[in-house]
């Protein structure tokens, strides 16, 4: 370690000035949040709020951690590397607390699900896909798929593997896949291919997404700075959705990968479908939880034998605390 030996200053305004800002610069308390993917515009409101110092103006020195497919956030969380992680959905967490893991959902910035179900341009509705190939991950058995099955009478032996590729999709017109609605159909659209996509939560899938996940020893100890990271949280959102350049500089230094195109695209069809500022949080604010849409993520999970209600509480698996009075209106 190297000491630096400062000469003695005099108590001048200048210094006095100087002393106080260091000061506020200390005070700027560290938060590390772990997103589930790797960095892109359906994160843009977190980096937005980096690039443009709103979480420093409510006192946190946030570092935005990077997901991905073999990232375990939850276990990163579980042993304290991070704050909170994002969350795919208040399904997870609810699931989280039947295994043990006492998480709390304290914000949904999605307030729609954006899983879909791709498919060639002649499946017209989910009653198409019957008897076709269904391509999905192994978490969807512990999320749509089950509702998918309750709802249009699919089967398992339709089911298929998904590998996060596009090509069996554009080779065979038997294929339906899962995706993004801000994501996959932008690379079959490029990949000259012509596809539907149906998005769940447009025919009655409860789930949030996007949520802002935390342990129970967080939301208690560390209470004012997941307010004031909710909050900025929200107002980035906002703020990316007016000019989006600051983050999306961000997000391509953290995924070189990620093109200006994808970026324009996933941000249109947030907006365009009402993702982030639709439904609830069109007149209660960005972010928002209500306890009936958790309830009716709860029943779902509990009606498909998903949990078991003995052992998860409801009311244990959400808090609206920190969401009630935000009012960031989009």
């Amino acid at each position: 370690m190297t000491f630096r030996f400062l000469p003695t200053l005099r108590a001048t305004g200048a210094a006095v000035l100087a002393l106080s800002a260091g000061a506020a610069a200390q005070a700027q308390e560290a938060f590390t949040y772990v997103t589930n993917w790797y960095a892109q515009a359906e994160h843009g409101g977190y980096y937005q709020a980096v690039a443009t110092g709103l979480y420093k103006k409510y006192g946190l020195d946030v570092t935005i951690r990077m997901g991905g497919p073999q990232v375990n956030t939850y276990q990163i969380m579980a042993a304290g590397q991070a704050d909170c992680v994002m969350g795919s959905s208040d399904l997870q967490a609810m699931q989280m607390r039947e295994s043990g893991v006492p998480v709390v959902t304290v914000a949904a910035l999605f307030q729609k699900d954006p899983q879909v179900l791709i498919a060639h341009d002649d499946v017209k509705s989910f009653e198409d896909m019957k008897g076709k190939t269904i391509l999905i991950g192994a978490l969807a058995n512990r999320g749509y798929w089950p509702w998918l099955k309750a709802k249009y009478g699919f089967t398992d032996s339709q089911v298929r593997p998904y590998t996060f590729n596009i090509q069996p999709f554009m080779a065979d017109k038997n294929i339906v896949q899962q995706g993004y609605l801000t994501s996959e159909p932008f690379a079959i659209q490029r990949a000259g291919g012509k596809a539907r996509a149906f998005m769940f939560s447009d025919y009655g899938y409860p789930a949030y997404a996007n949520t802002v996940t935390c342990m129970e020893k967080t939301v208690k100890d560390r209470n004012k700075a997941l307010a004031s990271f909710v909050r900025a949280s929200a107002e980035g959102w906002k703020s990316y959705f007016e000019n989006p350049a600051p983050a999306n500089a961000l997000i391509k230094k953290d995924n070189p990968n990620m093109s200006d195109e994808q970026l324009a695209y996933s941000l249109a069809k947030l907006k365009e479908m009402g993702i982030v500022g639709g439904g609830d949080a069109a007149r209660l604010g960005i972010g928002v939880i209500t306890d009936a849409r958790s309830k009716a993520s709860y029943d779902f999970l509990v009606s498909a034998k998903l949990i078991d209600p003995a052992k998860v509480d409801l009311s244990k698996t959400y808090t609206t605390e920190f969401v009630r009075d935000l009012k960031v209106i989009p």
